[in-house]
């Protein structure tokens, strides 16, 4: 095992833990070493764990180049752009990667999203939703609740409205069947992660979050089958979802289609 300590060049809190984490995996046993070059002679996969989505197309492009397989942790990328590059890249290396917010697994989302309650009609998801500048609003934490709700709902988001406030963020999307999900982000007050699902056949809520054993459990059955539990058209159309709520938020709250979010990152066909 082996270990790059590369965290944000200038996000403190990111900064200010490097340091910490770097000695606590070197108590484990893992091998401290000095770039991405020399970590990738010693290993057979990746994590990339930066929590700076602005380095990681960077970052993955050299694990690409590599033949390495690889699970980049939220968020994905600092923009759409950088996220539909790391999945072109990765299929033009033929690589296999995903990315994924640990609450995917959240009790009781799989067998919702497997058909437990029958289809589902609907969902209210939250979860804590600080902003860092350096990245869209709700890409830094946000991104937790928004793919709970996409769990559930499964793909095909057709626009976004965005209800901004200092202390929380409330996002609708409705999907191509006239499905509605929504998103509450919280900056205040008692913070937590959840939902509520409306399916045919019954109301559920979702469990607790069992912290990151299931999504550990994930990337070893990746690691070893090349087979993600997320498809690199879910995730991307998460990052589409949250960066049309920015551009809805600019534009006083106005319904934006995640297609022309696709559109102007230069990826056509959505």
């Amino acid at each position: 095992m082996a270990a790059y300590p590369k965290g944000s060049n200038d996000i403190k809190s990111s900064v200010e833990r490097i340091k910490g984490y770097t000695e606590d995996v070197k108590k484990l046993g893992v091998e401290i070493v000095n770039s991405i070059e020399e970590l990738l002679t010693k290993v057979d996969v990746v994590l990339l764990e930066t929590n700076d989505g602005r380095l990681h197309l960077e970052q993955a492009l050299k694990v690409l180049k590599a033949g390495k397989k690889m699970f980049i942790d939220k968020p994905l990328a600092a923009s759409l752009v950088d996220a539909i590059a790391i999945f072109e890249s990765a299929k033009q290396y033929n690589v296999p990667v995903f990315s994924s917010s640990s609450l995917r697994f959240i009790t009781g989302a799989k067998e919702i999203a497997e058909g437990k309650i029958g289809k589902v009609l609907g969902a209210d998801t939250y979860s804590p939703a600080s902003i860092e500048k350096t990245h869209p609003d709700l890409f830094w934490y946000g991104v937790h609740g928004v793919e709970i709700l996409f769990t559930v709902m499964g793909a095909g988001c057709k626009n976004v409205v965005r209800v901004y406030s200092d202390n929380t963020d409330i996002v609708i999307g409705t999907w191509q069947d006239d499905r509605v999900g929504t998103f509450r982000g919280m900056r205040s007050g008692k913070q937590d992660f959840g939902g509520t699902v409306f399916g045919e056949k019954a109301i559920s809520v979702l469990g607790k979050w069992e912290g990151y054993k299931p999504l550990l459990k994930e990337i070893i059955k990746f690691f070893r089958t090349g087979l993600a539990p997320v498809s690199p058209g879910e995730t991307l159309e998460i990052y589409a979802f949250m960066e049309a709520a920015d551009e809805s938020k600019r534009n006083g709250g106005s319904s934006v289609t995640l297609n022309s979010m696709f559109q102007k990152a230069g990826m056509a066909g959505k």
